[in-house]
């Protein structure tokens, strides 16, 4: 069997508290030993791959528990072949794929499909069901259905659950199956019409805007709810400074059930990237204030906010070249997530292993897979990042179909170097 070794890189676990100069020995698809750097010499020989890591950052595979993969129904957008791929362009070697593709995969016909093509796919695709058929809020899916033919959780997401009797019931029934409940936190009857943040940025651009009740307003209700059945509820998305403190509060009763994500956008930038009418700072829930994107960090750094997510969200030109009311939401994030969140970690929003356990064993522990950490004996998914490398984001260069991105032009410090799933290079960009 052949025998790769990753040498001389920065090993970062937070599942164990890893952090120092290690060598990774990878034999098949699973990691058969972690030694020290300094005190271990390696002879070449026959079927041995050497991986030089000096400087690099050697991290369990990053997981993505919030993507859009757009197939089936959407393929102009993006393929499972095309959005796997841009995951492994950004170190992830899992993603989560949301529902609300066309068909909805409200059905166990539709997730088998999902899960055939995932399988050709360079990283792993793990599909969530939808919540209620067709995401219309008013008839719950068969989750033991969804669960047997793949599923790992369930949601409405892009749609939020308006009806509180049908998500009592929803969290009763995961429950019930061991599923993760997904919230869509948004209150619709406040969202309305809005297309932004509601504030003085809104109100300059002659915009209509959604506050943000809208989103406390929803959380508040899915936490008492998550409280009252015991369920696991994961909190999408979160962009509100009263959202972050309703969960902190909720984790502070005891309410280990409760998880939330917060995506990279909304951690770097606040309602100002609108300004222009660009379509591509346009999405669901919107770029707030500063204070609000200053609350979601301390979120992260006190681990209030247990993942980060990417919410990515392919789109082509024909949904976003439109009047800024006119364009749909969302922005593309495999690809950027890591490198924008380690220049918030440069920056001291919070610190490395914070940011790391976010994107690793957070998500899998949040999601009950067996995932997110380096460890002997576990499967040989790994990111391998150069921190000091820099890149510019460019169309011509991403992976993903769709280009709609606020970050085109942007200099990002961080370059994933190689992507691992199973033992195997699957996104290799040297130097």
């Amino acid at each position: 069997m052949e025998l790769t070794i990753i040498r001389g890189g920065t090993l970062v676990d937070p599942a164990t508290g890893t952090n120092g100069l290690y060598n990774v020995y990878i034999s098949g698809e699973r990691i058969a030993s972690i030694r020290p750097f300094e005190s271990d010499t390696i002879d070449p020989s026959p079927g041995l791959t050497i991986i030089e890591a000096k400087g690099r950052f050697v991290l369990p595979g990053l997981i993505d528990v919030h993507t859009h993969l757009r197939e089936p129904g959407y393929e102009y957008k993006e393929t499972i072949q095309s959005g796997a791929m841009a995951g492994a362009a950004g170190g992830f070697t899992t993603v989560l794929c949301m529902a609300n593709t066309k068909p909805v995969n409200d059905c166990e016909a539709v997730t088998r499909q999902i899960i055939e093509k995932a399988g050709k796919a360079v990283v792993n695709v793990l599909p969530i069901g939808a919540l209620s058929h067709g995401m219309k809020g008013e008839r719950l899916t068969e989750m033991h259905e969804l669960k047997s033919a793949g599923c790992v959780a369930i949601s409405d997401d892009g749609m939020p659950v308006a009806n509180a009797g049908l998500m009592r019931t929803a969290l009763e029934y995961a429950g019930g199956v061991n599923l993760t409940v997904i919230s869509h936190a948004e209150t619709p009857e406040l969202a309305s019409n809005g297309v932004m943040n509601e504030g003085a940025v809104s109100t300059r651009m002659g915009l209509a805007g959604i506050p943000n009740a809208a989103e406390d307003a929803m959380a508040a209700r899915d936490i008492q709810l998550a409280e009252l059945t015991g369920a696991r509820l994961h909190v999408a998305h979160v962009s509100t400074a009263g959202a972050v403190a309703l969960i902190r509060s909720a984790k502070g009763r005891g309410a280990k059930n409760i998880t939330a994500e917060a995506t990279p956008h909304h951690l770097t930038l606040d309602h100002e990237a609108v300004g222009g009418y660009n379509t591509n700072a346009k999405m669901n829930p919107p770029l707030r204030s500063m204070k609000d994107v200053q609350a979601l960090r301390a979120g992260i750094a006190d681990g209030t906010i247990d993942c980060i997510a990417t919410d990515h969200a392919p789109h082509s030109t024909i949904e976003k070249d439109v009047e800024f009311d006119k364009a749909a939401n969302g922005v593309i994030g495999l690809e950027t997530a890591f490198s924008l969140i380690y220049g918030l970690v440069l920056q001291g929003a919070f610190e490395l292993d914070k940011a790391i356990a976010a994107m690793t064993i957070n998500p899998a522990m949040a999601f009950g897979l067996a995932k997110g950490t380096l460890r002997v004996g576990s499967i040989a998914d790994i990111t391998i990042v150069n921190p000091s490398r820099t890149w510019t984001v460019s169309p011509a260069t991403l992976k993903s179909k769709s280009k709609n991105t606020p970050f085109i032009g942007k200099e990002l410090k961080a370059v994933v170097e190689k992507t691992i799933v199973n033992g195997k290079i699957v996104y290799d960009n040297p130097e």
